[in-house]
């Protein structure tokens, strides 16, 4: 097949790190190419230089492109604006205009037609804010394909989807590499790597490790190339972890619906939780598993009912506060909106719930603090140049081991975890594995939601299911 793109010793430095070092690709016309790496591997500033947010000049190196040809980027965070319409967004900064004004009816006949290129059966006149994540990403992707691109990059296209939406997006994908279009596919979901793409680029540490074809490699040796070492159990076992009392017991958790009369957002939701146990939730986006946590943590915005006992003691949680206070803690679904303030450093992200136990008549002791940040920093394997760098520039991975650094120093009984491996790879997810397999060995009950079959089966000894609000 004729080349579309190629890349060749491309370097990109920023300030003290060398994000990518002579890295080349070559894309063909009309195939499916992976692009595979650990969180910080230079996949996202590979990316950022094909589709010309770093122009040339800002690195090193050769990027040709074919004539004509045009790229586009579904990027991992969703761009779209809540409050305007399915079709405003689509067409949103190259909408159909005569004489500068925009022509409504075009506008929407032409987002209808992308989006029965796609396959979403959606009124173009809905405005997004009324949509599920899964309509979301397909709306990006609706995007995208309005500029009528040749390459098409997609970055975790399939991280909020439940398994059907999976199954539509790569179907799209497939359909789309038909039609001639070429499409480089940054995920960390490796089934769907060998499901789709024809051949795969693996990346570490901002070098070019291989290109391959899909059908030369097996899943083992993919996971060796990316992290540099064997991977065996990637969900560790304990024999010596007890399961002790109940330390958590919910019953007759209730909530209405925020948009839907008539309808429970929780319908009687009751479950216990021991020391030591780690508890699977597992359903579909949308079924309640996330609300529940939300809704016993003190943070869902409706009126919730129900009884909540901690260590046999009937307790009242009012806000994430008073949830702290007896020993909860949560690592949110939603990291950089709920979980971290990007903008801070690393070592305030970690000790921002435990400033209490920094302080001394109301001054806070900044050398303890940064002690205490860096040790359990060192116990999580948190790769940052230093505890005061901004959080935002950590990779996904470690972005997420600060969120679990951050409530794991508090010291809980009951930890919630709502999709800690989301968006992170491999490599990382098995130190997450461990760490909340040795979390449980210390006694803490752990409630683990999960849009992963595989991840709740391998880490949980019992598994709730929900459905409709409800177990």
């Amino acid at each position: 097949m004729p080349l579309i793109l190629e890349a060749r010793g491309i370097t990109k430095t920023f300030p003290g790190v060398r994000a990518l070092d002579q890295v080349d690709l070559q894309i063909d016309k009309g195939e499916i190419h992976a692009l595979c790496g650990e969180n910080g591997a230079g996949k996202s500033t590979l990316m950022k230089i094909l589709s010309g947010v770093y122009p040339p000049g800002s690195y090193e190196g050769r990027l040709d492109v074919q004539k004509g040809a045009r790229i586009a980027v579904v990027h991992q965070e969703l761009s779209l604006i809540p409050e305007m319409t399915v079709a405003e967004n689509i067409y949103l900064g190259h909408e159909p205009s005569r004489f500068g004004v925009i022509r409504r009816s075009d506008l929407v006949n032409r987002s209808r037609s992308v989006l029965e290129t796609i396959g979403l059966e959606l009124d173009p006149k809905l405005k997004v804010s009324g949509l599920g994540i899964g309509e979301k990403q397909m709306i990006e992707i609706a995007k995208a394909l309005s500029m009528e691109p040749s390459i098409l990059i997609l970055d975790e296209p399939t991280s909020a989807l439940t398994e059907r939406e999976v199954d539509r997006c790569l179907d799209l994908l497939v359909r789309l590499k038909q039609s001639g279009m070429s499409i480089i596919l940054i995920t960390h979901k490796l089934k769907e790597v060998f499901r789709v793409s024809d051949r795969i680029t693996i990346l570490r540490d901002g070098k070019h490790v291989k290109t391959l074809a899909a059908r030369e490699c097996g899943e083992e040796q993919l996971i060796s190339l990316m992290v540099g070492r064997q991977i065996q159990n990637l969900y560790p076992k304990s024999d010596s972890r007890k399961i002790g009392r109940p330390v958590l017991e919910v019953s007759g958790l209730t909530a209405s619906h925020p948009r839907i009369p008539h309808r429970k957002l929780l319908d009687n939701v009751g479950f216990t939780v021991r020391e030591g146990e780690i508890l699977g939730v597992a359903g579909l986006m949308g079924s309640g598993r996330t609300e529940m946590l939300m809704a016993i943590f003190g943070a869902l915005p409706q009126k919730v009912r129900g009884e909540i006992k901690v260590a046999g003691q009937p307790v009242r949680i009012t806000s994430p506060r008073s949830a702290h206070e007896y020993g909860l803690g949560l690592a949110s679904e939603d990291r950089k909106r709920f979980g971290l303030i990007l903008e801070d450093a690393v070592y305030r992200n970690i000790t921002l719930p435990s400033l209490r136990a920094f302080s001394r008549g109301g001054i806070l002791q900044k050398a303890r603090e940064l002690s205490s940040a860096a040790q359990i920093a060192k116990q999580f394997r948190v790769k940052t140049p230093s505890m005061s760098a901004a959080t935002k520039n950590l990779s996904g991975g470690n972005q997420q081991k600060v969120v679990l650094s951050k409530c794991v120093l508090k010291g809980p009984r009951i930890l919630f975890l709502d999709e800690p491996t989301r968006g992170i790879d491999v490599g990382a997810r098995s130190e997450i594995y461990e760490w909340i397999v040795k979390l449980a060995e210390q006694g803490l009950a752990i409630v683990v939601v999960s849009s992963e079959m595989q991840e709740v089966l391998g880490l949980a000894d019992r598994v709730l299911v929900m459905c409709e609000g409800r177990i």
